[in-house]
């Protein structure tokens, strides 16, 4: 297994796809700058929303509960969470070509964990990005009124 695939987790539900990807495959600590590493998994995810203008691509940042140093970039983990999404998006729409009305920047800050922020090893957990990609209800339902 890849690096890049150890930092990657996938669930289909019925509705909506959910990529989670490990915050060290995306940013360096306290960092909303995307890094390379993350351009495979980012094109992947393009590539899909590109074949189908119906799917919303919804960018969700996470945090752990650690309080952050306010600096004049980053106030605070709410501030994090969301400049990490909206980088994620910027990278899609910039250097992927994915419309921008398809894509939803979210931030989550520290507050939907999926481990308690008790170890060093929880908290990294925590520290993700989750890619969430659904379909637009309306444009899906236009699309199948026309094949009727």
């Amino acid at each position: 297994m890849s690096n890049s695939e150890e930092n990657l987790n996938m669930s289909i539900a019925e509705t909506y796809v959910k990529i989670n990807i490990d915050d060290n495959l995306l940013f360096k600590d306290s960092s909303y700058r995307v890094g390379s590493d993350a351009d495979d998994i980012l094109a992947k995810i393009a590539e899909v929303a590109k074949s189908e203008p119906s799917l919303e691509v919804m960018v969700e940042g996470h945090t752990d509960s650690r309080t952050m140093k306010k600096d004049s970039y980053i106030i605070d983990n709410w501030d994090l969470s969301a400049r990490r999404s909206a980088a994620i998006v910027r990278r899609l729409q910039d250097k992927f070509g994915v419309s921008p009305d398809q894509l939803i920047v979210a931030g989550r800050s520290s507050y939907d964990p999926v481990a308690p922020n008790d170890t060093k090893e929880n908290m990294a957990k925590n520290r993700r990005t989750q890619i969430v990609i659904m379909p637009n209800l309306d444009k899906f339902f236009a699309l199948l009124g026309e094949e009727e």
